[in-house]
């Protein structure tokens, strides 16, 4: 199951949101809804959870660019949202690195269906080896907000939301949207 939220900070304190991502299909989708809940330019947290697997804080300030922290990138590859998070950049990969396979220079014999040492988590073309099983993006992006860093790394996926909310002083208004 999964959980998404907007906190917008304002003058008055926290404002939360709930949100559907159903029609988001990127970073800039995501950064483009979470802009519009804050017609001043001030900050906006997008916070994603999936139940005891993993989740993920999205930073908006303005019109910079968003900062991402997901707890587990392996968990959230599996994920169609998280899937939204793990760009290349925050992943570490050039997007110019197309992988180009010379298929004449490779020794096919005609086995390679139902190979037993196939990967199967390469099933949707990233392999085991490039999505670690832990944090990755910006570990302090929560810093001046009152979550540092190693205090986010220590979340649990299943309490993270409601931690950085009471942080924040935002965990009433984030209950009301849950």
């Amino acid at each position: 199951m999964y959980f998404a939220a907007l906190l917008a900070r304002t003058e008055d304190g926290w404002e939360a949101s709930d949100t559907e991502l159903d029609d988001v299909e990127s970073l800039s989708d995501l950064a483009e809804l979470a802009r519009e809940a804050s017609p001043e330019d001030d900050t906006v947290l997008v916070l994603i959870e999936q139940e005891d697997a993993w989740f993920g804080v999205v930073r908006i300030d303005g019109e910079d660019d968003p900062r991402i922290y997901v707890s587990d990138a392996a968990a959230a590859a599996r994920s169609s949202y998280g899937e939204i998070l793990l760009t290349d950049e925050l992943l570490g990969r050039d997007p110019d690195d197309d992988v180009v396979v010379d298929l004449d220079s490779l020794d096919l014999d005609g086995t390679e269906d139902g190979d037993a040492e196939e990967d199967d988590d390469e099933e949707d073309g990233t392999s085991a080896e490039a999505v670690p099983h832990s944090p990755v993006g910006d570990s302090q992006i929560l810093d001046d907000l009152g979550v540092g860093e190693k205090e986010l790394r220590l979340l649990d996926a299943d309490d993270a939301l409601s931690s950085i909310a009471e942080a924040l002083g935002a965990s009433e208004v984030l209950e009301t949207v849950r």
